[in-house]
């Protein structure tokens, strides 16, 4: 059996796409995942399968399933446990204050053509760096940077949704449960 972590991608925001993490725990044991954790309200969700299938299907199959139940479209972003603790170790900004570290999750590893739309990029004193599907960042404050998932997602061409780095590292220990 296999540890997942999926990260949803603009629920719960400003009242839109409301989903109430009880209700989306039940949602993924529908699906058949066992030993669900959710944590905190911006849809993070620990749970494992023994489905033998890639993150890209997982994924399709939990927005099919919100979409299903609630309407509206939710991407879903998803990780294993390694792959979250990996992104710990490298991550380049690891010496600077926890509380301005954050990681955007891409939904694909972007193409070269896109990656050279954030060659010149500069928003000093925040910084990022981007390493196969995850851009780190060490940010003044995230709610003011323009480092964010909709300019990433516009130069990218892909999904991305963020987390601080503190939420990764609660999502890690959960994993180990």
């Amino acid at each position: 059996m296999k540890t997942y972590i999926s990260i949803l991608r603009g629920i719960n925001v400003s009242g839109q796409n409301k989903i109430i993490m009880a209700d989306l725990k039940l949602l993924y044991e529908d699906l058949g995942f066992l030993d669900v954790i959710t944590y905190i309200q911006s849809g993070n969700v620990v749970f494992k399968t023994n489905l033998k299938t890639t993150t890209t299907k997982l994924a399709k199959l939990i927005e099919d399933k919100i979409k299903g139940n609630y309407g509206f479209e939710v991407p879903v972003i998803i990780r294993t446990q390694n792959e979250l603790q990996n992104i710990i170790e490298i991550n380049p900004f690891k010496n600077d204050e926890i509380d301005g570290l954050y990681v955007t999750f891409l939904s694909n590893q972007p193409n070269a053509n896109q990656l050279e739309k954030l060659e010149n990029v500069n928003f000093l004193p925040d910084k990022f760096e981007l390493i196969d599907k995850e851009v780190y960042l060490s940010v003044v404050s995230y709610g003011n940077t323009k480092l964010s998932n909709n300019f990433f997602e516009s130069k990218l061409k892909v999904t991305a949704t963020t987390r601080n780095l503190k939420t990764i590292i609660k999502l890690i220990e959960l994993s180990t449960i």
